[in-house]
């Protein structure tokens, strides 16, 4: 299919408009598309296998009917495919289709004018007020026969079908239905010209596959797996942890940087500027004489171990993802071998990674537009990934990413992804949010966010909604990481085993993706005395921990993945809507499956030392039902039932129990909806 043919806009900015380029403006404006981001600048996002819908406005001159579609084509070069746009009233058109597999690709709107549907609803209209109208059937017979003489093959068949029907009954009334007919409708829709058609512009759309949006992360120190502190953990050793790690519920086991570490300007236990023997440094100064981002640390194992780890986590259910830290250790071989792609100093030394007042002293900086560092600089950094998906690993967390250039970025996910359209992007972006949303739209799959530090009741209300707005909704998928090595949080740190509660439901139930850091599940929260800083940080010493300890919520932690698993509205952070419960205290809020099956209510309470108590409002009318209707009510913590009978009802919340309520709401007589699969 050619798109060649359209009605091309003219400049109209430099000046008057001469009545040439009026004359071949459009008569049909397309307006308000969606989804684009950014009129088209960047990509869109969609899930592969789930029904996209494309929106558009169309505005036309007069009464006469459009005809439209939306048509799509994988990028570069694949078959271009067409839906039709079924108009909804009042301008706005709409269609459906269904990206087939991860992929990028294009779309565009097409409108034009649908000269038979004009008239057939003239004759319609004609028709029914009882006006003459054989000339009009003339009309109709004229237009057949035109469309007839240009139609091949099967739909030159069916018009000739239809003309024949036509010119063999004398009777108006069967020969007005036969022009009217829903076949005869289709068969001029086959051949039919479109006058006045116009295209929109080529929007990109970035299709990924569903581990994008939907996803458990589960952080670990590879060094810290064995079960003897005096010895560095292996991936052998990760290899025991798989089953229990896919008990909980995770798809994905997430790894620290697992490369060299280096020696220059170790740091010690709780980053302590001198080291004893033993101590093995932080793993985000990469590389040594062993090698750099392409390279393995010795301690852990060998690629061959490193590849029976990844498969064996395939068993499991389990993909691994990678730490892409952009940075060296003092040692790193690339000092060496391409001195030009780092910053040094006047007097020659080399400029090491600040923070002020925070400054690592054992971790330097490439710079990406240095003179000796483009582009060999940013192709090194592309073979790194690359050479990773290789060994198997298809999704990465990346370091800090809003502190290195846009364009790097925007260029290397498309290179990568081009070759590898399974790869899945995470920012770890504690900034700015222009800075995070743009990190979304240049190509990162999903991102860390805020809600680490969103605690009360108006703080996280206002944060999911914004998150459920344009311009997020359309570019930025958050993954609400509940700890992570370098955030130890002040609400956990005091709160113990309720507030650990607290925010796994928070963050279970408020966005498809969400991650945690190991020993959230023990409830470790020692602190460094006044930071948000883990005492003891496993950044910089090996941690071994019992993960049955007393107290621990293993079982809750299962149950949750369990419950998002088989519920399509948890799947996604969109779709939050805040519902009223009188109580400052207790969030309450409703989830429902893009078919409206599925509809979840969640009550948290945000006190995780007393008994909270509240009258609520069930949301009756969204389910079309009157104010003392009744209601099923499923909790899907423990699986007890009942039936609530009108639109108020009451709640009591103790944290010693169970600081949350997961209810699964339906009309009595409705069939509940079927698990959903745990698609990858």
């Amino acid at each position: 299919m050619s798109l060649e043919s359209y009605r091309k806009p003219v400049d109209t900015l430099s000046g008057s408009l001469r009545i040439e380029e009026a004359i071949d403006l459009p008569r049909i404006a397309i307006e308000a598309v969606s989804p684009t981001v950014e009129g088209g600048r960047f990509a869109a996002k969609a899930i592969a296998g789930r029904t996209l819908t494309v929106r558009a406005v169309l505005i036309a001159d007069g009464h006469d009917k459009l005809g439209a579609r939306v048509v799509w084509r994988e990028l570069p070069a694949g078959d271009w495919q067409h839906v039709p746009l079924k108009p909804l009233g009042n301008d706005r058109w709409e269609a459906h289709f269904v990206p087939p597999r991860a992929c990028r690709l294009a779309f565009a709107v097409e409108a034009w004018w649908d000269v038979y549907a004009s008239y057939a609803d003239e004759l319609k209209k004609k028709y029914a007020a009882g006006v003459p109208i054989s000339l009009e059937v003339h009309e109709g017979e004229l237009l057949l026969e035109k469309s007839a003489k240009v139609a091949h093959g099967e739909h030159a068949a069916a018009l000739q079908g239809v003309l024949t029907r036509l010119r063999d009954t004398e009777s108006l009334d069967r020969r007005v239905g036969v022009l009217l007919a829903p076949e005869t409708a289709r068969a001029m829709a086959q051949v039919e010209a479109h006058p006045h058609r116009v295209r929109s512009a080529l929007y990109p759309l970035e299709v990924e596959r569903r581990l994008a949006e939907f996803a458990s992360w589960y952080e670990l120190f590879p060094r810290s797996a064995s079960n003897d502190e005096q010895r560095h953990g292996t991936f052998r050793d990760v290899i025991e942890r798989l089953p229990e790690i896919a008990e909980m519920g995770f798809d994905v086991l997430y790894f620290p940087p697992i490369h060299p570490i280096g020696r220059t300007h170790r740091k010690g236990r709780n980053n302590a500027l001198t080291t004893v023997e033993g101590d093995p440094g932080s793993p985000y100064a990469i590389g040594s004489e062993e090698g750099g981002h392409e390279a393995l640390h010795a301690e852990l194992g060998s690629f061959e171990d490193f590849r029976a780890l990844v498969a064996a986590a395939r068993e499991q259910g389990l993909e691994i993802a990678l730490d892409f830290a952009i940075q060296c250790s003092p040692d790193h071989p690339w000092l060496k071998q391409h001195p030009g792609w780092f910053s040094w100093r006047p007097d020659g030394s080399i400029r090491h990674a600040e923070n002020p007042p925070k400054k690592y002293e054992d971790i330097v900086n490439v710079d990406f537009y240095a003179a000796d560092a483009m582009p060999e600089l940013w192709l090194a950094l592309r073979d790194v990934v690359v050479g990773w998906v290789e060994q198997g690993v298809s999704l990465f967390r990346v370091d800090n990413p809003h502190t290195k250039p846009l364009p790097f970025w925007e260029w290397l996910i498309a290179d990568v992804r081009g070759r590898y359209p399974q790869t899945i992007f995470l920012a770890e972006a504690f900034t700015r949010p222009a800075m995070m949303a743009r990190l979304g739209k240049v190509g990162f799959s999903q991102s860390y966010t805020y809600f680490t530090w969103r605690n009360s009741k108006a703080e996280l209300q206002e944060y999911l909604e914004e998150l459920n707005e344009a311009p997020l909704s359309e570019c930025y998928r958050p993954n609400f990481f509940v700890n992570t090595p370098d955030i130890n949080p002040y609400f956990l740190q005091t709160s113990g085993r309720a507030g650990f509660l607290i925010r796994a439901a928070l963050a279970t139930m408020g966005s498809g993706l969400w991650g945690m850091y190991s020993g959230f599940e023990i409830c470790e929260a020692a602190p460094v005395p006044g930071k948000e800083e883990y005492l003891d940080s496993e950044k910089y010493q090996l941690r071994i921990r019992d993960y049955r300890a007393p107290g621990n919520i293993v079982a809750e932690i299962a149950q949750l993945n369990r419950i998002r698993r088989q519920n399509p509205a948890l799947q996604t952070h969109l779709g939050f809507q805040a519902y009223t419960a009188w109580n400052e205290h207790i969030l309450y809020f409703g989830k429902r499956s893009a078919d409206r099956s599925n509809f979840i209510l969640v009550a948290i309470s945000l006190d995780p030392h007393n008994a909270q108590e509240a009258h609520f409002e069930l949301p009756l009318w969204e389910l079309g039902l009157a104010d003392d209707a009744a209601t099923e009510g499923e909790d899907l913590m423990n699986g007890h039932t009942w039936t609530w009978y009108g639109k108020v009802q009451w709640m009591r919340i103790e944290p010693w129990v169970l600081p949350f309520g997961i209810w699964r709401i339906r009309v009595p007589g409705d069939v509940a909806a079927p698990a959903a699969p745990a698609a990858k």
